[in-house]
């Protein structure tokens, strides 16, 4: 069973989190710079680590809007399945994932300040915890 990698797109930093072979564990990755040359370094993380799903977390306000954000989750969503053959590419609803990144990491006692750069990843996590969860449950 390949590896799912979770995606949290954001303008600045694109956050990533890796599960393990098993698909029971995830694991916080270093974000990847967003915009411009993204999608190449996901294609590149997803040969090297044997990547079979990617999620990308499509955030929608809590109304059910879409927002510019939400296009740009679409937009990435898009140019990775032309840029992945044969990998499957998943939106999944990651409203309130940031959230729960941000109560994890002051739960571990990071400052706000401090957490900035381990947010988006920590927030990636989040989503993959919750499709690995379903796809056991």
């Amino acid at each position: 069973m390949g590896r799912v990698l979770s995606l949290d797109p954001g303008t600045v930093r694109c956050g990533v989190a890796l599960s393990d072979s098993a698909r029971t564990m995830a694991f916080p990755r270093p974000a990847l710079p967003g915009g411009e040359g993204l999608v190449a370094r996901v294609v590149t993380l997803v040969a090297d680590e044997g990547v079979e799903t990617v999620l990308v977390g499509r955030p929608v306000a809590l109304s059910g809007r879409v927002t510019a954000s939400t296009s740009l989750a679409d937009d990435l969503c898009r140019d990775l399945r032309e840029a992945l053959a044969g990998v499957e590419v998943v939106a999944v609803d990651e409203r309130l994932s940031t959230v729960e990144a941000g109560r994890r990491l002051a739960g571990a006692g990071r400052r706000a300040r401090e957490a900035r750069e381990a947010i988006d990843s920590a927030a990636a996590v989040v989503v993959l915890e919750a499709f690995l969860g379903g796809e056991r449950g």
